[in-house]
């Protein structure tokens, strides 16, 4: 397998949430009959909460005339935590991966 390459083969998927797992996706998802249209709102909300996460690591997230309200210590996003998931989705470098 060239490693140079970014993987093709589909990831599949199969997990169980309850709405005590985190409510508001549940709802969220849960307004879908089972199938294609919960899916891809899914992988929507995943798509759109990864571009979030690399638009708050890069300290765009407060522009100057736009005050946010301050989150609790609970909420706030670690930084290297999120470098970590960023990256596991970037697409490797040349050279990287050779054996």
């Amino acid at each position: 397998m060239n490693t140079n390459q970014p993987a093709t083969e589909p990831i599949r998927l199969l997990f169980e949430m309850q709405r005590d797992d985190n409510p508001r996706l549940y709802d969220d998802l849960v307004r879908f009959n089972k199938g294609p249209k919960r899916v891809n709102r899914l992988r929507f909300l995943a798509h759109e909460g990864l571009m979030a996460q690399r638009w708050l690591e890069q300290g765009l997230a407060v522009a100057p005339q736009i005050q946010l309200p301050r989150m609790e210590a609970a909420n706030r996003v670690n930084v290297q935590a999120a470098r970590q998931t960023n990256q596991a989705f970037d697409l490797p470098e040349d050279g990287e991966g050779d054996a």
